[in-house]
């Protein structure tokens, strides 16, 4: 049976990795080692997880220096000789071994706006392009693994930005209302708002380590970044708002 070579962060802020060698199993993942690890060498191991499934992003940590699920990466991918580094998420505080605090993006959460719809038809039904419905989809696939959060530069390397930037996992959530065509809320509640939208500067990380391969560049970033030039920055809206005092 082989053997898989780790260095597991232990501790807190002033803690350090500590190296361990456990057997494993065809099929195993990450989590599956960690959790062995846990029930044989350390035992006050401490870290979080829930689903086991790639589904509720408890799991996160960062391999080898990249933050990735747990319980999706197959020990398979690794030679047998490798060591293999597990890290907490680094961007946020470190509670103990590989559980960070992340209550900070549910903080976030609650300053974003949300959707307040248009009247319905006359018949008592919203309508929808299916297209829109895509659209809005794709965003709703976060898992809030706050990987995207964790790799951010904006955050991770400024801790003083914090305050006033949200962080790609609610640009998403920002998009999916500023682009739903049933919306209501005013342009000053999203477009207008940011939420720290222009310290972005499009590096795409977040969009690179994504496990639901949201594509929150592309898809939510820049086109709400477009919405607010064309908003505010463009000239005939500027005159039509000096005109009509809007």
């Amino acid at each position: 049976m082989p053997k898989a070579k780790l260095q597991v962060w232990r501790g807190d802020e002033d803690g350090q990795y500590q190296d361990y060698e456990v057997e494993y199993e065809e099929g195993m993942v990450i989590l599956d080692v960690i959790h062995k690890l846990q029930a044989t060498q350390a035992t006050d191991l401490a870290v979080r997880w829930n689903c086991k499934a790639g589904k509720c992003g408890s799991c996160s940590a960062e391999i080898n220096g990249k933050p990735v699920l747990q319980c999706m990466q197959r020990m398979e991918i690794y030679p047998e000789d490798e060591t293999i580094s597990v890290a907490p998420l680094k961007t946020f505080p470190l509670i103990r071994d590989l559980v960070t605090d992340v209550s900070w993006n549910y903080e976030k959460a609650k300053t974003m706006p949300e959707v307040k719809l248009q009247p319905a038809d006359a018949d008592g039904n919203h309508r929808m392009a299916q297209i829109d419905v895509d659209r809005g989809q794709e965003f709703r696939k976060c898992i809030e693994c706050f990987m995207c959060q964790d790799v951010c530069h904006v955050i991770r390397e400024h801790a003083e930005n914090m305050d006033a930037f949200a962080g790609p996992r609610f640009f998403i959530r920002l998009a999916e209302i500023s682009m739903h065509p049933l919306d209501s809320n005013s342009n000053e509640a999203t477009v207008q708002h940011g939420f720290g939208l222009e310290y972005c500067n499009i590096t795409k990380c977040c969009t690179e380590v994504c496990p639901e391969g949201i594509h929150i560049t592309d898809n939510g970033i820049i086109p709400l970044k477009e919405r607010r030039a064309d908003v505010y920055y463009d000239p005939l809206r500027a005159i039509g708002r000096k005109i009509f005092k809007r």
